[in-house]
């Protein structure tokens, strides 16, 4: 039986469509599984103190995944393994156990020497918190520090498992990290408080990394340590390559680190508002940027490598088509039914109706950046494929800057301009609720991903013409719909209201539910009048259960510079 299930989760997955649709439908999982850790977070905490300590102890361990453990993750080795397999699957053995205790021994010894740090590097990480807050941070803080180690390990068994197409089994480890987690709130909070939670996450990690180890030893992908000794060229290698990506990649996670930081000044449950929020937004990313660009990167790097460009804009333009068709619906169903989402997926116990105010409204802000988020993850991905990380790190180094400057500048109107704090309050129906100012974070985050995206696809155009034009094509089409979808859901909100108890959360759930099909089924009849290409490849691939089309695997030829 259990050999049975482990065949079935180590299955060959192939096929564009069928492996994006598998990897989103998992994302789907495991965000689903995230709400339910968040409503579980919500209910028992609020937006309140806890939480700001919960999610403040998070910063370090995942600045140090970010920029050690994302060293050695999958979009960057797959090609260096391709290319050694070339030479047989034991020069591809030894290549991954040289850089598996390599990483493993680095990111070790940066954890243990921030375990040291942390209780001088947190003071300044958030000078809101008095001492005692700042105590329990570096406490659940250090703990945390096993959840780099375990991902960062399981970023590299990620690589063979993704080399050898087995979808199903990397997209299964966020479903059990997230699990765990959930245990955690359930079963080791009553016991052990809140560091009874960062005892589920660490355990969600080690699942994460531990669950890929069956399919490496069944075949013969261990690497074998008795032989192993460093090959200090080949790591040289993958820093070049890496250090540039991972610091990309990471950019987001700086800025969230100083947004976090000027939130512990406003007041109490303001980090607390701000992380459920930014993870209801995350839904679409999981979902639709990050599922899209990992199936697309293989397919790039092979048309890129044997020089054919033209096939590589294609596959770009149809990704990015995609990707705008679900993102802009996705974000105005955000925005239009933002209190409904968050009442019914965090409204219960602790977390009251000024939590849901200010939550939905930053959810509001965050949305406008959900099409910016995924587009940017797709044109980095299209750069990495060519070689080229430079350009994407350039903008993403800005990102990271202007993100952190606009939330500070954001911030400080806020508290010394009236009329900006009059208009932005009224915008979002949050008059007199309490820590308004905790909106200015996203609204900077928004405006830095916009700002972003527009950089990064000039640069793209420039490099690749004739991207732009169906792309915009795309944009407005959806744009049109989206905008149908986003009335017709609005009305129906208002005709609802009227007919469900809106003081339960089925009412609430159902008043949203009903209110935003009707929207989208408005939404798909102004896209069929449209003839929009998109809405009729979906309903193909719906038709026809899932593509035949074969994915192409990495080139070795396709490394970056």
């Amino acid at each position: 039986m259990v050999r049975k299930i482990l065949n079935f989760i180590g299955q060959e997955v192939v096929g564009l469509h069928q492996a994006a649709y598998l990897l989103g439908s998992f994302a789907i999982l495991s965000q689903v599984l995230g709400l339910i850790r968040d409503r579980l977070l919500a209910a028992t905490f609020g937006a309140g103190e806890a939480l700001d300590i919960y999610y403040a102890a998070f910063r370090i361990p995942d600045f140090i995944f970010i920029t050690v453990g994302s060293m050695v993750s999958v979009s960057v080795l797959i090609p260096f393994l391709m290319n050694k397999m070339k030479d047989g699957e034991e020069t591809g053995r030894r290549f991954i156990g040289n850089i598996f205790l390599f990483f493993f021994l680095l990111i070790v010894a940066i954890s243990a020497i921030a375990f040291f740090l942390m209780p001088g590097l947190n003071p300044l990480l958030f000078p809101g918190f008095d001492n005692q807050k700042v105590e329990q941070v570096t406490i659940l803080s250090r703990v945390l520090l096993l959840s780099p180690i375990f991902l960062g390990l399981s970023n590299i068994l990620g690589t063979l498992t993704q080399t050898h197409k087995r979808f199903f089994l990397y997209a299964l480890s966020p479903i059990l990290y997230n699990v765990s987690i959930i245990g955690g709130i359930l079963l080791l909070y009553p016991d052990f408080g809140l560091v009874g939670l960062v005892y589920g996450v660490i355990l969600g990690a080690f699942f994460h990394f531990a669950i890929q180890i069956p399919f490496i030893i069944e075949h013969g992908l261990l690497p074998n340590y008795k032989d192993l000794k460093f090959d200090f060229k080949e790591i040289k290698k993958v820093l070049l390559v890496s250090i540039p990506r991972t610091l990309t990649l990471g950019s987001d996670n700086i800025s969230f680190i100083f947004l976090v930081s000027f939130a512990s000044l406003m007041t109490t449950g303001s980090i607390a508002v701000f992380n459920f929020s930014y993870n209801l937004e995350t839904v679409p990313l999981a979902i639709i940027g990050i599922s899209y660009s990992l199936a697309v990167f293989p397919i790039l790097i092979k048309h890129f490598s044997d020089g054919n460009i033209g096939k590589f804009r294609e596959e770009t333009i149809l990704s990015a088509k995609h990707i705008i068709f679900w993102s802009i619906p996705f974000a105005t169903l955000f925005i239009v039914l933002r209190a409904q989402i968050v009442r019914t997926i965090l409204g219960a116990g602790q977390f009251s109706w000024y939590d849901t105010r200010l939550t939905a409204a930053a959810l509001a802000i965050f949305a406008i950046s959900i099409v910016f988020q995924n587009l940017t993850l797709l044109f980095v991905r299209a750069y990495y494929a060519t070689g080229n990380t430079r350009k994407p790190f350039l903008a993403k180094f800005l990102n990271a800057l202007t993100t952190i400057v606009l939330g500070y500048v954001f911030m400080t109107i806020y508290s010394q301009e009236p009329m900006f704090r009059e208009t932005l309050e009224w915008l979002l129906k949050v008059e007199g609720v309490p820590g308004a100012i905790i909106l200015t974070l996203p609204l900077g985050w928004s405006i830095g991903e916009l700002l972003n995206t527009i950089l990064l696809w000039g640069i793209f155009e420039r490099d690749f013409k004739s991207f732009s034009g169906p792309v915009i094509k795309t944009f407005w089409e959806v744009l049109a719909g989206s905008l149908v979808i986003g009335i017709v859901t609005y009305f129906g909100l208002n005709i609802f209201d009227k007919i469900f108890n809106l003081e339960t959360s089925i009412g609430i759930f159902m008043q949203g539910f009903i209110s935003g099909a009707i929207g989208i089924i408005a939404g798909i009849f102004i896209l069929t009048l449209l003839r929009n290409k998109e809405l009729e490849g979906v309903l193909v691939t719906l038709k026809n259960k899932m593509s035949k089309v074969k994915v192409i695997p990495p080139s070795p030829s396709g490394l970056s510079q």
